[in-house]
Order: structure tokens, then C-alpha cells, then sequence
């Protein structure tokens, strides 16, 4: 049996070990998260694509950009919020009273005039 007070240095021993190797995971995990930045760039190009159009050929609707949606408002009202993401199945789907539009790339005027008065 182990005397004394080694059975806590033991202890504090694998709590350091268990330590360091969840640190070093989550460097790694960093690591990952900050290259997928990059690979995203892609669909934000689109978004902003999307809100000139909106602004070009949709002028009574505000547009606000987020960081992976395009939120459109008419009068203080949310309208609807416009993602691209291949992920995601094309189409529409409700968050709360709001449409969520999915395309899977840019999408072109008669889409958009289509999707926007099916929102209203």
C-alpha cells in the first residue's frame, strides 16, 4: 500500500498529465478553427453579390448584412433572411415568423422577386 502523502503526489501527477494533453487538443482544435475562416470566403462574396442586387433592384426593402445572412426588412418589418450554404438544402424554411431562404449560390432577380413576395 502506498504510505504517507504519495498517494496525493500520484494524484496531482495525473491531473498534470490529463492537463497538458487537453491543452495541447485545444491548440490543435484553434489550429483548425482559424483555417476554416478562409475557406468560407467564398459564400460571404456571395452574400455581398446578393445585397447589391437587393439594393440595385429592391429599393423599398433594407437590406442587413450579418455575418453568414442577409436579413431584408420592409418598413421596420422583417421580411426574410437569406443564407447561402451548399450544406443546407435549397429552399425555404420558417424561424419563428420569418422565411429563410437557402440558395446555394447567387441567386438572380426573378428568384428573388419570386421568394421575397411569397415572404410578404
Amino acid at each position: 500500500m502506498i504510505d504517507g502523502i504519495w498517494w496525493l503526489v500520484i494524484l496531482f501527477a495525473v491531473i498534470a498529465v490529463l492537463w497538458f494533453v487537453a491543452k495541447s487538443r485545444g491548440a490543435k482544435a484553434g489550429e483548425k478553427h482559424s483555417g476554416a475562416k478562409s475557406k468560407n470566403a467564398t459564400p460571404n462574396d456571395a452574400l455581398q453579390k446578393t445585397s447589391a442586387i437587393l439594393k440595385q433592384h429592391f429599393a423599398d426593402y433594407r437590406v442587413t448584412r450579418k455575418a453568414n445572412h442577409l436579413l431584408v426588412s420592409k418598413q421596420d418589418k422583417k421580411i426574410a433572411m437569406i443564407t447561402i450554404d451548399k450544406k443546407i438544402a435549397e429552399g425555404q424554411r420558417r424561424l419563428g415568423d420569418v422565411p429563410v431562404i437557402n440558395y446555394h449560390r447567387i441567386p438572380s432577380r426573378a428568384q428573388l422577386t419570386a421568394n421575397l413576395q411569397d415572404a410578404e
